[in-house]
């Protein structure tokens, strides 16, 4: 037999928790065919990855790739850190299907892209068209989906509505997406009913796929929020995924025991939960979350509208100094922005924007809320750092970097994202390398197998013959993330070489210009 690709001399994590071994990976097509002793195996290419661990390609399960994949293929921000397969559409926005109101997320709406979509399908045909890196698993946004039917307003949906959103829903899971994800502080999943949300998601269950939620609150109402996730697994069957798992706000952190036995015990009654974290204490989002929720209702111009009027803006900025702890500002830290004259901002604590602008940082706030329309994002400083390794150690728990693909130069090098984007894999790994409570094997589990199995990719994840050659080499010794926050385009170190569908993607730590990714 002579392989197509041979990887030699690595020690092999198979990506189950099993200990490591030293052996060669034989790979045919697409497929690993062999691993063990293949010295005398001829193949038409070769990797020599003695003294370097091989293992199953990383699995992001909480990304938000949707539409950077279409203009940024060679996905560099991940495949750097040893990614070889995104899940996209998490939080209620997705890039598909575009009907009725729905705008896209304000910083997709910035690029240009090499074509038009609507349906999942013909969004499906674009990331095949563009030939990505990496590997897409898409869900759909609940916030998508509603905003599309209804629009943007604070109400139940009305029967029609209801009908109309389970079959778009239907059509887009037959189309090839594997789930729903709301994003339920965002306008207007924010608006939902539980009820609705159980309707949706049993069309969901119906077809086997997954349910991912980013609950309602995260902080103050973090227990509430839990058992809404949990009843809603109880009612519908269907198996669950809570996005990025923490306990925001310092008065909050004392919850971590209550919320993770809440969670253990659900599991233990049977329920199909889990849940997906990143290795960061603080949060990126847009920065008009901070604005009240009624001040949220609407569309993007209603929004706006209500922060350039001079009554309704007095009333928004009374209401945040009374419900916003003096030290709340210093915890929030300016990330991308659209406007020139907030450039300089990026990734500068809100005090000192503040001071540069000489006005109270909640008038600092809402001046870039109002100049940037709405674009801006946000960095909060809110977790602890104990209860982050806690919810990482935790069985069910894998990582999901709740990045996008971001590249150092090129269009999406003017955003100022989160680190995250950049560093969230090598971080993790450098940790437990270098001592934390995990150990490498399982480490290793939690960030392929364990995804491949909650999101049914059943020949991923895994290094085994008749599996899928997605392999990721990386050197123990100096793999590490770079990215910062102040700097946070900068690529992750130690990622040697990546295989995706058996094509080589990167050698010896630099790409090599072919990309296999494929929709899954």
């Amino acid at each position: 037999m002579t392989f197509d690709l041979k990887i030699t001399g690595a020690e092999i994590f198979d990506g189950l928790g099993n200990p490591s071994r030293r052996a060669d990976i034989g790979i045919q097509s697409d497929t690993i065919t062999d691993i063990g002793d293949l010295s005398k195996a001829p193949s038409r290419d070769e990797i020599n990855a003695d003294g370097r661990y091989a293992c199953p390609g990383f699995i992001d399960a909480h990304t938000h790739s949707d539409a950077y994949v279409l203009i940024e293929p060679d996905a560099r921000s991940k495949v750097f850190q040893g990614i070889t397969t995104e899940v996209v559409g998490n939080c209620g926005a997705s890039a598909a299907p575009l009907m009725g109101e729905y705008s896209l997320p304000a910083d997709w709406r910035m690029h240009e892209y090499p074509g038009t979509w609507n349906s999942v399908a013909e969004y499906r045909s674009m990331v095949e068209e563009v030939n990505p890196a990496v590997n897409i698993v898409m869900l759909i946004g609940h916030n998508t989906l509603r905003a599309g039917v209804i629009g943007y307003e604070s109400r139940p949906a009305a029967p029609d509505e209801m009908r109309r959103m389970c079959k778009v829903l239907e059509k887009s899971l037959d189309e090839g997406a594997r789930g729903l994800s709301t994003g339920l502080i965002y306008i207007p999943g924010m608006f939902a009913p539980g009820e609705e949300i159980e309707e949706l998601v049993r069309v969901v269950a119906g077809h086997e796929g997954i349910y991912t939620t980013h609950m309602r609150s995260e902080s103050d109402a973090l227990l509430e929020a839990i058992d809404e996730t949990l009843g809603c697994a109880r009612l519908t069957g269907c198996r669950t995924q809570i996005s990025h798992l923490k306990t925001s706000g310092s008065r909050n952190w004392h919850k971590i025991n209550e919320v993770l036995d809440r969670i253990r015990s659900a599991r233990g009654d049977g329920l199909d939960i889990a849940a997906d974290r990143y290795p960061y204490t603080a949060a990126c989002t847009d920065l008009d979350i901070v604005l009240p929720d009624w001040a949220l209702k609407g569309n993007h111009a209603s929004i706006l509208e209500r922060v350039r009027n001079q009554e309704t803006r007095k009333r928004i900025r009374k209401e945040l100094l009374q419900t916003r702890d003096p030290d709340y500002w210093d915890t929030v830290c300016i990330g991308s922005t659209h406007h020139s004259s907030n450039h300089r901002f990026k990734g500068m604590p809100l005090s000192e924007v503040a001071d540069a602008m000489e006005l109270d940082p909640v008038d600092a706030v809402l001046h870039i809320v109002d100049t940037d329309e709405l674009h801006a994002t946000g960095i909060f400083f809110c977790m602890s750092e104990e209860n982050m390794w806690r919810i990482l150690d935790e069985t069910f728990v894998m990582l999901g970097s709740d990045g996008s693909i971001h590249a150092p130069e090129g269009p999406l090098c003017r955003h100022h994202p989160h680190p995250r984007a950049y560093g969230s894999f090598p971080k993790y790994l450098r940790a437990v390398l270098e001592g934390h409570r995990t150990e490498l094997k399982e480490a290793i589990r939690k960030i392929t197998s364990l995804p491949a199995e909650r999101f049914r990719l059943h020949d991923r994840g895994v290094l085994m013959p008749g599996f899928s050659a997605d392999i990721t080499v990386f050197d123990p010794s100096t793999i590490r993330d770079t990215a910062t926050f102040t700097e946070p385009h900068q690529l992750s170190r130690g990622i040697d070489d990546l295989v995706v569908n058996g094509v080589v993607v990167m050698r010896d730590g630099r790409l090599t210009g072919n990309r296999a990714g494929r929709f899954l």
